[in-house]
């Protein structure tokens, strides 16, 4: 199957001068301006089959924006090749600006002191969509994101989490089949947050749309994503299943265990992480999970005890300490 979407070496370096403070460095630097090269990218390789979603993770300033930039064609790189559904997205050829869009979390494609659906016919006249499909797809999305009157308020009018489920829908009205998606539930209250993400999931199961997203929210990933890759300082570190990172980059687990005795003390058996309620969290090696479980279940008058994997962040957090190669 043809990839999606293909990154070979992709790299963007910027310029950036420097200098001393004070007006003497000032006047210095005018007759001898000192730079330095900042790797924003630097030579990152993967491929995206169509219709998956994953995530794309990393610290600010890792250069998740600027490689979706570059891939949805708004930066040209410094070295390397991309292909997005067969084409080179710099170029912006109108067949390639079609079937793509780009939602940042930070910026915005609505005009503020118009409603939103406005914007939505702007962008109809822009995609050249025809009358009968763009309400098709206008009624779709405004049922689906649970729109109904907000499209017709001024948009300086909406809340954020309004806003966001406008600047969605106005990015999907041409129905594209790669999207990029740079923290669309930044800002947004969890109950948002939620409907965000079971959109983003409906969307990419009626149209096998290909979705790479950024997030610094774990539960976007977790719910949307099996596959991550995670970038540092430009440059790649992981490439794989969202399980997998898990695996690879934590020593630990964790047993969560509510006992009949709730003053029990377990301290001779594991790390104690809380205790709340009678439910005791335990932080065991990862290869005396088994040994461990078996002995309380031995031991105490356990209710109930479950094993669970560390949260992600740990995770992704062991994946930074460990840094660039």
């Amino acid at each position: 199957m043809k990839a999606a979407i293909s990154v070979s070496g992709l790299g963007k370096t910027y310029v950036v001068p420097e200098r001393e403070s004070g007006a003497r460095a000032a006047f210095a630097s005018l007759l001898h301006r000192r730079t330095r090269d900042v790797h924003a990218v630097d030579g990152i390789t993967f491929e995206l089959r169509p219709g998956e979603i994953v995530g794309f993770l990393g610290p600010n300033g890792a250069g998740k924006t600027t490689t979706l930039k570059m891939l949805s064609g708004l930066l040209h790189p410094s070295t390397g090749s991309a292909s997005v559904l067969g084409h080179v997205p710099w170029k912006r050829d109108k067949a390639f600006l079609r079937q793509i869009t780009l939602v940042m979390g930070q910026r915005n494609q609505l005009n503020w002191d118009i409603p939103a659906a406005d914007s939505f016919e702007l962008n109809r006249a822009i995609y050249h969509i025809a009358a009968a499909d763009f309400r098709a797809s206008r009624d779709e999305l405004v049922e689906l994101l649970d729109l109904g009157d907000i499209i017709r308020k001024p948009v300086r009018n909406l809340s954020l989490g309004e806003r966001m489920k406008c600047e969605i829908a106005i990015a999907l009205l041409h129905k594209p089949q790669v999207v990029f998606l740079d923290e669309p539930t930044i800002g947004l209250d969890v109950t948002m947050q939620r409907r965000i993400r079971a959109f983003i999931a409906e969307y990419n199961r009626k149209l096998g749309a290909t979705v790479l997203l950024t997030s610094h929210y774990m539960a976007d990933v977790e719910a949307l994503c099996r596959r991550v890759i995670v970038i540092h300082e430009g440059k790649l570190l992981f490439d794989g299943e969202l399980s997998a990172l898990v695996q690879r980059f934590t020593a630990h687990k964790t047993i969560v265990v509510r006992l009949a005795d709730a003053d029990a003390d377990l301290s001779a058996y594991a790390h104690v992480v809380s205790r709340e309620d009678g439910v005791v969290t335990l932080r065991v090696p990862k290869e005396e999970t088994a040994r461990i479980t078996g002995k309380l279940l031995a031991d105490l008058p356990v209710i109930d005890l479950t094993v669970e994997d560390p949260p992600i962040e740990d995770a992704i957090e062991q994946v930074f300490a460990q840094g660039p190669a």
